[in-house]
């Protein structure tokens, strides 16, 4: 594959290939950011990959009280669906099992938007009748009665059609340690960009994928041609002074907010540099056949 040299680092001439999505965000506020914080981290668990978790979800950011409704600390959240439908399922459930039962929480609308998911207006049985409906401002909230006092919930949040799931970079180093110290200052740098997140554990996955297997039923599988342990044994993508690889996946509001995360990214191990982070940036696509977004890394590079 052809490449740019930029600060001694490779960058392959190739893009990621990224997917339309269903996406919605949240802002849940506590007593405490700690609280705020534990409420949205148990939240978007186990929301790595649609694949197998039925949304991608994670925090875009920290609020101050001063950005939040109800004067308290907060956090935003993102989540993003293949469907309409699975997005409900998964911000219904999410919601009532992880924000509803942590102290002190109450959730709000994360996302404006003429269509609308429903969020305390589904969560609302859960006080048996005892819960208010509450108007204020231009909005709807609901008061459910829990045991440390009310959980406020609002009503609705918006829905976007235009979200974008599958921005990626793909991190090669001669060992571990380097990788991972290259997609963490990535991942870092990313976490100053609005409306992305990054769903993987640290926003790092050190098992890539490619689209099925030869085992039936199974939707995906290894990237052989990015496992080290493998070269020689298939058709491999990397070069000989490559021992550990591992990926960043950007989901964002729009395809804006992806490319800025992926410039982000790239521009932060570009200024670590080869000798102690990355010798070569990559990235996944299919072809161009299958996603509409396609981001070349050349036109990403600071």
């Amino acid at each position: 594959m052809r490449h740019l040299t930029v600060k001694r680092v490779r960058v392959d001439d190739t893009f990621a290939e990224a997917f339309t999505m269903r996406a919605t965000g949240l802002v849940i506020t506590a007593d405490s950011a700690r609280w705020a914080r534990q409420a949205a981290v148990t939240m978007t668990g186990f929301a790595t990959s649609v694949i197998g978790c039925g949304c991608e979800a994670g925090i875009d950011r920290e609020l101050t009280p001063r950005e939040t409704p109800d004067g308290r600390p907060g956090v935003r959240v993102l989540l993003f669906a293949v469907s309409t439908s699975e997005l409900q399922k998964q911000l219904q459930t999410r919601v009532g099992q992880c924000v509803l039962t942590s102290p002190g929480s109450a959730c709000y609308a994360g996302l404006d938007g003429d269509e609308r998911l429903k969020l305390g207006s589904a969560l609302r049985y859960f006080g048996d009748g005892w819960q208010v409906s509450k108007r204020f401002a231009g909005k709807h909230y609901w008061r459910v009665p829990v045991m440390d006092g009310e959980f406020v919930c609002e009503a609705t949040t918006g829905l976007s059609k235009s979200g974008v799931g599958g921005g990626n970079l793909i991190i090669m180093g001669q060992g571990t340690a380097a990788t991972l110290a290259a997609a963490q200052a990535a991942v870092k740098a990313i976490g100053a960009v609005p409306d992305v997140i990054v769903p993987f554990p640290g926003g790092i996955a050190r098992s890539g994928s490619k689209v099925g297997s030869k085992y039936k039923g199974l939707k995906a599988s290894t990237n052989d041609a990015f496992c080290p342990t493998l070269r020689g044994a298939v058709r491999s993508s990397l070069d000989a002074d490559v021992g550990s690889v591992l990926e960043i996946v950007i989901d964002g509001l729009a395809p804006e907010a992806v490319a800025s995360a992926m410039r982000a990214g790239i521009a932060a191990i570009l200024k670590l540099g080869p000798s102690r982070g990355a010798l070569r940036i990559s990235a996944g696509n299919y072809g161009g056949k299958l996603g509409p977004h396609h981001f070349h890394l050349k036109g990403l590079l600071p």
